[in-house]
């Protein structure tokens, strides 16, 4: 038996070293064949490209460019000082609570401390129908039909008391201002509580609502139909008649159009602006 063990040994050892020039061998080949003639050029060398680099940082929502409207100062006077210091600290609350992108026709939801409120926190969900002031005055109006009454809350956009603001449907309308939505009637301002987010494109344009409201009978809060209001999301024709229609065209005001000192250019304004903002949001 040991014998044979002996000699099992010597065969397993020999075939390993068959096994080992073999392998050798074709290593030799490969190598052989890869060398080029003297008379061939090596090839050039391409450098790889470049890595794309995704900064995960960033949020969604900051992929579109968009400037808030209150970090616009006013045309009458405009104090760099005042207006620095006040962006500075609507910076520094911006870095604290997410004020996200919205228009004039946008559904939101606003998370409030309250406390005279069950659990201390007030939730009130609306269509927005205006936004306005500028710098730390800013504000924004929020419209809801509840138990077949209008309800409507006035929110400083950097109050301490704002805990979230939540878009629930971003889209925009045909007026920057839809106060007329108090004299249409009750549909165009009733929204669900409990209504789900819409899922919002960060990259695409906001989409625009053209719907046109259809109003209540007269008295309105404003003669919406003459001219200096501009209104275009009012079907004017199912509530007027032509005669009044022609009669609200006495108070137009057509020399206003070539007015050019009216004309506020805040292109260059808003692109400096921008790059502060995100500049210090960055940091």
């Amino acid at each position: 038996m040991a014998v044979c063990g002996i000699k099992l040994n010597k065969v397993m050892f020999s075939l390993s070293l068959l096994r080992n020039l073999r392998l050798r061998n074709e290593r030799f080949v490969s190598t052989s064949l890869c060398r080029l003639s003297p008379e061939e050029e090596p090839p050039k060398f391409t450098p790889p490209s470049k890595p794309v680099i995704v900064d995960k940082t960033q949020t969604v929502a900051s992929l579109r460019k968009f400037l808030s409207p209150e970090f616009i100062p006013p045309r009458q006077r405009t104090d760099p000082i005042k207006f620095s210091m006040e962006r500075k600290d609507m910076i520094r609350r911006r870095k604290v609570v997410n004020l996200p992108e919205f228009y004039a026709g946008s559904i939101l939801a606003v998370t409030m401390a309250d406390p005279n409120a069950t659990g201390k926190v007030n939730r009130f969900v609306g269509i927005c129908i205006k936004r306005g002031g500028t710098g730390l005055g800013a504000t924004f109006i929020l419209r809801n039909i509840i138990d077949n009454q209008g309800v409507e809350i006035c929110y400083d956009l950097y109050s301490p008391r704002i805990q979230n603001i939540e878009v629930l449907k971003l889209e925009k309308r045909l007026d920057d201002s839809l106060l007329y939505l108090r004299d249409a009637l009750p549909d165009y301002s009733t929204v669900d509580p409990n209504i789900k987010p819409v899922p919002i494109s960060p990259t695409g344009e906001v989409p625009v609502n053209e719907i046109k409201v259809r109003m209540r009978p007269k008295p309105w809060s404003k003669r919406w139909e003459r001219p200096n209001f501009d209104i275009k999301g009012i079907r004017f024709d199912l509530s007027l008649s032509e005669e009044q229609m022609e009669h609200a065209q006495k108070w137009a005001q057509p020399w206003r159009e070539y007015d050019m000192l009216k004309e506020y250019d805040t292109s260059k304004l808003e692109e400096q602006i921008l790059s502060e903002v995100q500049l210090k949001m960055s940091k």
